[in-house]
């Protein structure tokens, strides 16, 4: 995948450190919707989970995704992915067991 406006090479190495360090936060981050959805699915139930909030998150990070997409970011694309897989996941816990 191209890299965004600067060739790798000529990035400092700081930068390219902390891309890298960005890239596990931003999977990390995303972590929210896993734990959501495992704990929706584990109790059968989605009590009091938002579908509102939640469809409002899908719509946030597809947008962050596309925004990724469009300036060729890696950090971004890869990241959001996870994001929209784990707003997925929930929103079909929700749906499942609402």
């Amino acid at each position: 995948m191209e890299e965004n406006s600067l060739d790798i090479a000529s990035k400092p190495r700081s930068l390219v450190v902390y891309e890298k360090y960005m890239l596990v936060m931003g999977i990390v981050g995303q972590m929210i919707y896993y734990m959501q959805g495992l704990e929706i699915f584990l109790n059968r139930s989605a009590q009091d989970v938002s579908i509102l909030g939640f469809g409002i998150g899908l719509i946030a990070v597809l947008s962050w995704l596309t925004y990724g997409v469009l300036i060729k970011n890696r950090v971004l694309i890869v990241a959001n992915v996870f994001g929209v897989i784990g707003a997925l996941f929930v929103l079909a816990g929700i749906l499942t067991y609402k």
